[in-house]
C-alpha cells in the first residue's frame, strides 16, 4: 500500500559539480521502491523505482542509503507521518564497553547485532579525570571515586546504538547493573558474563531517551558545537590498518570481524567510525589508480557508507603486523579465499572482489601511514 511511505529530506555529493545536492527521498514500503525530487530544480530527479540492496530498516535520520551508486545520506524527517512512525525506530543510545573488556568487544558487538541493533557511531577513547567526573555528575552510585578509577583505567570504547526501542533494549541485553544480581536474574546478560560486581559491570547504557541525547554529544559532539570531542587512541607504533567496508557495516557483521581478529591474537588499539567523502577516498585509494582493474568500483565502494577504520597491532611484539595480519584477511578475492584460505576473513565475509569485507594494507611500509591517514589527517577531533 502507498500508504505506507516515508519521506527523507536527503543529501548527495555530486562530485562532478563539487556541490551538495539536496532532495526528498521517497521510500515505498510495498515495493522497495524509492523516488527522488530536486529540492533546487523543483523537478523529479528519478522516479520510482524499485531499489535493491535496501531495506526499510535500512531508513533512519543519519543513515546512508545508496541508490544507484549515489550515496544519500537522510539528514531529516520530511513530514510528521514519517516522522511519527519511526521516531521509535530511530531511537539512540549511548553504549560503553569499559576497559576491563575491551579484548571481549568482537563477543559484545556480535550480541548487539543479534538484538537487530545498529551501530551508529563508535570510537575508542581514553577518559581523564576530569571528563569522567564531568560524565558521572549527578549519576547515582555507591562508590563514585571507584567507578572514576575503573573507567580511566584504559581505553573505553563509545558506542551510538539505533533502533527500535533501542535504550530499553540496550538495558535489558547489559542486564542488572550488579552483576552478581545479574547471574542471578539475567544469566545470559552482558554483565553477567563479563561483569565482576556494582562497579566493575562491564558496560554502560543510557538511563533514558533524554539522557541518552545529552551523553552522545557528550562523546560525539556536533562538528558545528565548539566543543571538541576525545582524541582516538591511535599509537601509530607496530601497527597496521584495518577497514570494515561500507557494505559489511551495513549487514552488521562488524562484530563477527572484530570478533575474529580479536581471537587471532591481534590487539585494536583505535577504532573509529568514519563518512569518507569521495575526494579522501580517492587520495586514500590512489596507490591503486591504474594497478587494480576494479578501482573505480572500489572507490565507489568506500564512499557508499560509513566505514569503521581500526588501528591493529599483536599481543606478540616479535611479529611483523602488516604481513601477517594481510595473511588473515586472505586474497582479494572471496572466491579464491574461499578455496585457499577459507578460514580467512575475506572468505568468511566477503561477497564480490569489491565488496570483500575490509580492506587491509598491502605493504608493511604502508601500514602505519594508513593508520596516520585515518587517525590523523580524516580525524577532526
Amino acid at each position: 500500500m502507498d500508504s505506507e511511505r516515508y519521506i527523507f529530506e536527503a543529501e548527495w555529493f555530486d562530485k562532478v559539480a563539487c556541490v551538495v545536492k539536496k532532495f526528498l527521498l521517497y521510500y515505498y514500503v510495498s515495493d522497495n521502491s524509492v523516488e527522488l525530487y530536486d529540492l533546487k530544480t523543483k523537478k523529479t530527479f528519478l522516479r520510482r523505482t524499485k531499489c535493491e540492496g535496501v531495506e526499510e530498516k535500512d531508513f533512519y535520520v543519519g543513515a546512508l542509503i545508496t541508490i544507484f551508486s549515489r550515496s544519500m545520506r537522510l539528514i531529516n524527517f520530511a513530514d510528521c507521518n514519517t516522522k511519527t512512525k519511526l521516531s521509535s525506530k530511530a531511537q539512540k543510545t549511548l553504549a560503553i564497553i569499559m576497559p576491563d573488556i575491551i579484548d571481549k568487544m568482537g563477543e559484545i558487538l556480535k550480541k548487539i547485532a543479534a538484538q537487530d541493533l545498529h551501530i551508529g557511531n563508535i570510537k575508542m577513547v581514553n577518559f581523564t579525570k576530569d571528563s569522567a567526573i564531568e560524565f558521572y555528575k549527578g549519576k547515582s552510585g555507591s562508590d563514585l571515586s571507584r567507578t572514576i578509577n575503573y573507567v580511566i583505567s584504559g581505553p573505553i570504547v563509545a558506542i551510538e546504538l539505533l533502533g527500535e526501542d533501542c535504550v530499553a533494549r540496550w538495558q535489558e541485553l547489559t542486564g542488572p547493573n550488579d552483576s552478581s544480581e545479574a547471574r542471578e536474574k539475567a544469566p545470559s546478560s552482558i554483565r553477567a558474563c563479563y561483569g565482576k560486581d556494582f562497579v566493575q559491570n562491564a558496560v554502560y547504557g543510557s538511563a533514558d531517551v533524554k539522557s541518552a541525547d545529552k551523553e552522545l554529544k557528550f562523546f560525539f559532539p556536533d562538528p558545528k558545537c565548539e566543543r571538541k570531542g576525545f582524541k582516538n587512541t591511535a599509537t601509530f607504533e607496530d601497527c597496521t590498518c584495518c577497514i570494515i567496508k561500507p557494505h559489511a557495516l551495513q549487514s552488521r557483521l562488524t562484530g563477527h570481524i572484530v570478533d575474529d581478529i580479536q581471537k587471532a591474537g591481534y590487539l585494536i588499539t583505535a577504532i573509529q567510525l568514519f563518512h569518507v567523502d569521495p575526494i579522501n577516498v580517492e587520495e586514500f585509494l590512489e596507490v591503486y589508480k591504474g594497478v587494480l582493474p576494479d578501482y573505480g568500483a572500489i572507490v565507489a565502494e568506500l564512499q557508499s557508507g560509513p566505514c569503521i577504520t581500526m588501528e591493529i597491532k599483536h599481543k606478540d611484539k616479535t611479529v611483523n603486523v602488516p604481513v601477517e595480519f594481510r595473511k588473515l584477511c586472505g586474497p582479494m578475492d572471496p572466491e579464491i579465499a574461499k578455496h585457499v584460505r577459507p578460514d580467512t576473513l575475506r572468505a568468511k565475509y566477503g561477497k564480490t572482489r569489491v565488496q570483500n569485507a575490509v580492506h587491509c594494507s598491502d605493504l608493511p611500509e604502508d601500514g602505519l601511514l594508513e593508520v596516520e591517514y585515518f587517525f590523523k589527517i580524516l580525524d577532526e577531533s
